[in-house]
Formats: structure tokens, C-alpha cells, sequence
């Protein structure tokens, strides 16, 4: 079992995103935090980037944000190492492959190794295009997330034979955002992945409810919440991380 896989031994994972710099470093450190202490299995560390790719107008504007504070990649590392002194769960990045290219792969992934980041989210990365990065992941031992989304179809079996970590599982079509329903048939699709793969199976975009979560992780291993969470951090700012942490333990608790 990989690291990652170690957040849902036992019981259903609930998965925060956290946009990092957003407002400021510090309270992102004080965020993840408050999360690990609300009872969050595994945390996703947005890296932010000008141009995100299947990000909805709420975490854009926590990506702009944080770039207008200043926020790098090198800063990010930093806050990692940080936090990694005594914070054990799964940290995984959520990034785009033009940060990746731009910081050089090898040293970039070489980094993750180091630092304790265990998996890497690169949703502008098909499937067919992998191989860009998943050899130097493999070899410094950091997992390459895969997701399938309701338009994978016949994909849907490759992609689960191939995941390592977790398989994030997109609830529904177009951009990340809270949505008041979740309509598509997530069971079937949930049923191939199992029948193809034992790495666990996360759902993500658009749950902000406990009743959502709870519903998701009837059928899945896991919940992943990014935008309710986002909305949270651009309402209250620097006051955030108690708030946020309120929010995690209410929605952990439904899982």
C-alpha cells in the first residue's frame, strides 16, 4: 500500500483543496493545520497558476490572489517542508504541467520526493500523454493521480488498471464549483473502476454539503471538497483557518 493509500485504510477519506498563498502563505500553514486537526485524511495543495485549467470562477480568483501576494513554487516547497515536521497524512499537489515543465520535471518531481509530498494532480494531463511525467514520478516514488470523468467511457477501465494512489473520480461535467445537485450516474462508473483496480476511488467537484459528502462516499472511498472550502478563505481571509476548520469537521463527520 503506498502512503497515499494509507488515508483510506479503514475508513472513508475526506479530501480538502487548499489553493496555497492564498491570502498569504502563512495562513495557508495555519489552514492545513486546522484541517489535519478537523480530521482530513489526505490534503490537496493547489500550486497557483495564471491560467488553471477546469477551474471555476472561485478557484481562478484564489489562484490570481495568490499570485498577487506573491506566492511561487519555491515558497510552496518551503511551506511544505514546514509543515512536514509534524504533520504525517498524505499531502499531494494539485498543479498544471506548465509549472512542472517550467521549473525543470526532473527537479520538480526530485523535490516532491524530498520534501514528503506524496502525489501529484495534473488535470491538463490526458491519459495518453503520461509518460511525460509518470517515469520520473515512479522513479522517485511520488504517485501520479489519475481522473477519470463521466466522458471517459471506454477509457475507464485502462485508466483504473494503470492509477497508483487514488483515482479522482469528477462528479460531473464542466468546471470545479458548488452545484445544488450531482446528477450523473457516478455507481456505474465507480462498479468498472473496482472491477479493474483495488486503488482507492475519491469523487470531487461540486459537493459543499454534508448530505452531498455522506451521498458520495456511499459509493466511493472518498470525498474531495475544493470550492466551498475556497469560498470560505476569500469570505473571512487571514480569520479563515478556524472557519475552515469548522467547515472540515462537519463535513469529515458525515462521511
Amino acid at each position: 500500500m503506498s502512503k497515499i493509500g494509507k488515508a483510506f485504510d479503514g475508513k472513508k477519506a475526506f479530501i480538502p483543496f487548499i489553493t496555497c498563498g492564498d491570502p498569504d502563505i502563512e495562513t495557508t500553514e495555519k489552514i492545513v493545520r486546522q484541517a489535519v486537526a478537523a480530521g482530513a485524511s489526505l490534503i490537496e495543495l493547489g500550486i497557483p497558476f495564471s491560467d488553471p485549467t477546469a477551474e471555476g470562477p472561485v478557484i481562478q480568483k484564489a489562484n490570481i490572489r495568490a499570485l498577487a501576494a506573491g506566492t511561487t513554487t519555491d515558497g510552496v516547497f518551503e511551506l511544505v517542508k514546514r509543515l512536514r515536521k509534524d504533520i504525517t497524512i498524505p499531502l499531494v499537489f494539485m498543479t498544471y504541467a506548465n509549472v512542472i515543465f517550467s521549473y525543470g520535471s526532473e527537479d520538480f518531481i526530485k523535490t516532491c520526493r524530498d520534501i514528503g509530498i506524496d502525489g501529484l494532480i495534473l488535470p491538463d494531463l490526458p491519459f495518453e500523454e503520461k509518460e511525460e511525467f509518470l517515469p520520473v514520478c515512479q522513479k522517485y516514488d511520488v504517485d501520479l493521480i489519475s481522473m477519470i470523468a463521466p466522458t471517459s467511457k471506454d477509457r475507464i477501465a485502462m485508466i483504473a488498471k494503470e492509477a497508483s494512489g487514488f483515482i479522482y473520480l469528477v462528479s460531473s461535467l464542466g468546471v470545479t464549483g458548488v452545484r445544488s445537485t450531482i446528477d450523473t450516474d457516478l455507481g456505474s462508473i465507480v462498479d468498472i473502476i473496482r472491477e479493474n483496480t483495488d486503488v482507492p476511488c475519491a469523487i470531487g467537484f461540486g459537493i459543499s454539503t454534508p448530505e452531498q459528502a455522506s451521498k458520495m462516499a456511499k459509493i466511493s472511498d472518498g470525498v474531495i471538497v475544493g470550492s466551498a472550502i475556497i469560498r470560505i478563505m476569500e469570505e473571512y481571509g487571514k480569520e479563515a483557518p478556524v472557519h475552515v476548520g469548522e467547515y472540515i469537521k462537519k463535513m469529515a463527520g458525515s462521511l
